[in-house]
């Protein structure tokens, strides 16, 4: 069984340094960013690179448990809580799939109040009704663990904050004050990025073709049209990961839960740099070693995917009956929101990353 974990239980921090090359060639694309481009800092040892950040990687690392043909977690992980979304009587979104997971404006807004009227029920039990409904109070953030356990356990890997408030607290007319304040917050435990090192530019580019109409209007998507592109190259590519073991043990859930958590953060590590990390149509990266090990606690190697999935299997069956996989539907119309250049001067920007994410 896993006692590949004992090691790990004394530690406060789990954290891995892993090279990584390009699948194919030396060159890369990195993540970019409106008005920025790619995000080039400067260290002692030179220009470096951030290529993937942490709120991208997150989504990939969701990724990882999720049957894309499917539409729905893994059949070897089934069991995992989440909230499944269908729209029209066909398959929509998922919690898993969602920027803001438990956050999602399609559970929380919803005509269809059959997740939201379950998660209050259990946040009113867990934190009380003047917290949630009134903002007074402390948090009980062990009663909010318990409840993301139930309905979303990726939240608690990858964070989550319930701050839409435009949720009704009932279904009267009454709209909350983002749920207890917007208090009900939790960080990544498990959190990667990847950076370039000693980087350099590799410029090239190219031309859309039109070959019908080569001088035709480009404004209107017509004609031949030429195009610069930046690349690049770099001496090391390296993922850095950090799994908060302190954090996943002080939501006190319990051994079997952070077990489950545990083996469910390291599957998912493991499932990505094994499959490869395709992040862009030019950025496709590789490990570049099958064993990997942690720089702490030093040496302690992350087990091999048949042992994380066998293990994982288990765990998922022992904390089943505190989890639950949730179905509602979402048939509100899709409306379109005004563009950058229409927002007024008092509209908040958007801080999610153009590219990769």
């Amino acid at each position: 069984m896993d006692n590949y974990l004992d090691p790990l239980q004394d530690a406060k921090r789990l954290l891995f340094k892993i090279p990584l090359e390009s699948l194919l060639g030396r060159r890369f694309q990195p993540t970019g960013f409106p008005s920025l481009g790619a995000a080039r800092f400067q260290t002692s040892d030179g220009e470096s690179l951030l290529v993937e950040s942490a709120q991208s990687m997150a989504n990939h690392l969701e990724m990882t448990v999720w049957d894309v043909a499917g539409k729905d977690v893994k059949r070897e992980l089934a069991g995992l809580s989440h909230v499944r979304v269908t729209r029209k009587n066909d398959f929509f979104t998922d919690t898993i799939l969602e920027s803001h997971r438990i956050n999602s404006p399609y559970l929380l807004t919803s005509s269809d109040r059959t997740f939201l009227d379950a998660l209050l029920k259990m946040l009113r039990q867990e934190l009380g009704e003047d917290t949630v409904d009134e903002n007074k109070g402390l948090i009980d953030r062990h009663g909010l663990a318990r409840t993301l356990l139930k309905f979303d356990c990726g939240s608690l890997v990858h964070g989550c904050f319930l701050s839409n408030d435009k949720v009704k607290l009932n279904n009267g007319d009454r709209q909350g004050v983002a749920l207890a304040g917007g208090r009900l917050r939790v960080a990544r435990a498990l959190s990667a990025f990847i950076e370039a090192d000693d980087v350099r530019v590799a410029a090239s580019g190219g031309v859309k073709n039109d070959h019908v109409n080569p001088s035709g209007d480009t404004k209107a998507g017509f004609g031949n049209v030429p195009f610069a592109r930046d690349e690049y190259t770099a001496d090391r590519i390296t993922l850095y990961v950090n799994l908060d073991l302190v954090q996943i043990r002080g939501y006190g859930l319990g051994d079997a839960a952070e077990r489950l958590l545990i083996l469910l953060s390291l599957y998912k590590l493991r499932t990505l740099t094994g499959e490869g990390m395709r992040l862009r149509t030019a950025c496709d990266l590789r490990t570049k070693s099958e064993e990997i090990e942690a720089v702490m606690p030093q040496g302690w190697a992350l087990p091999a995917l048949e042992d994380l999935e066998r293990d994982l299997k288990s765990a998922i069956a022992e904390c089943r009956d505190r989890m639950t996989v949730t179905s509602m539907t979402f048939e509100g119309e899709l409306k379109k929101g005004r563009t950058q250049e229409q927002a007024g001067p008092d509209d908040g920007g958007d801080d999610k990353e153009a590219a990769g994410e």
